[in-house]
């Protein structure tokens, strides 16, 4: 069971293994794009290469859709990046159903423990297996994989490392659970949130520290972007660094180095952010020594704050 393409690289593993994969569970295609066409999930396109029976629930209450469930005979189900299941869907496997997520539980709950993982400069992070119960995230671990995060590393490439090292540990996971060798642990430690993206929590505060906003930044890369105000338009910045140069005497926000050939300092809250890659909103994304020539931004002026 899963959608985007964070679960491809499972569904790919599990049917190129030993173990019988004999159906998918993935969200209704969904209007895209201009024309609105009808656009399938990631793991539906990879479903269909692989000629496995695909179901498409729009309610995972409904009776129909559970009994279809019940008809495969499964003894486990495997969620990856899916729904929050009710209980009539996951008590359904004899074997459990299990999930695979992409933080260290019970760090990271949620909908976005990527994300949220870069934006509090978290240096360790990892992927858990585990059978999931009533709650979210909550049920007992079976097995994880712990790295170590790089400081300049965007959301987008640790989604796709997590991604395949999740493929992984799903297998390890099912071989371990079919040889009886794994055994259920209960999740220890300090919990905590990661809740779904907003809008409003790209909006750049200058006022935080050059390391604060520049964790924000490679959170919310390639998307949904940490963004900023200049001359009256919304900028995406996209990728950036926390220098060790002085602070100087300009007020957060403020661009203090602008060279034609880069770089594009801004004064902080505390420390300077050297800006790498950037976005002016209805244009392509550019580096900052070709947004420089092109746009003429200057020292002295600020970038603001704006949450609208």
């Amino acid at each position: 069971m899963g959608t985007p393409d964070f679960a491809v690289p499972t569904l790919v593993k599990i049917a190129a293994s030993s173990h019988e994969l004999i159906g998918v569970v993935t969200s209704p295609d969904k209007p895209a794009g201009r024309g609105k066409h009808l656009q399938s999930s990631a793991v539906k396109k990879a479903a269909l290469l692989l000629h496995l029976p695909i179901l498409q629930p729009v309610n995972l209450q409904e009776p129909d859709f559970i009994r279809s469930l019940q008809e495969l005979n499964a003894d486990i189900f495997v969620v990856v990046a899916f729904r929050l299941l009710p209980a009539a869907v996951f008590s359904i496997p004899p074997g459990g159903t299990i999930n695979l997520h992409a933080s260290l539980l019970p760090r990271y709950r949620g909908a976005a423990p990527i994300n949220w993982a870069l934006i509090r400069g978290e240096r360790e992070t990892g992927v858990t297996t585990f059978f999931i119960d009533e709650k979210m995230d909550t049920g007992k671990i079976l097995l994880q994989i712990k790295i170590e995060v790089d400081s300049d590393i965007n959301a987008g490439d640790l989604h796709d490392r997590l991604s395949l090292l999740g493929a992984d540990l799903v297998l390890q996971t099912l071989d371990g659970l079919a040889a009886r060798t794994l055994q259920a642990k209960a999740q220890q430690g300090e919990a905590c949130p990661a809740p779904k993206l907003t809008r409003d929590l790209g909006a750049i505060a200058w006022e935080s520290s050059a390391p604060e906003i520049h964790n924000l930044i490679r959170g919310l890369s390639p998307a949904p972007c940490a963004f900023t105000t200049w001359r009256g338009q919304r900028l995406k910045l996209l990728r950036a660094k926390a220098l060790a140069e002085p602070d100087t005497s300009a007020g957060p926000g403020t661009v203090v180095r602008a060279d034609k050939k880069g770089p594009l300092w801004i004064q902080t809250g505390k420390g300077i952010l050297e800006i790498l890659h950037l976005q002016l909103e209805g244009k392509k994304a550019m580096a900052a020594e070709e947004f420089i020539r092109g746009y003429k931004i200057a020292v002295n002026e600020t970038l603001i704050t704006d949450y609208a």
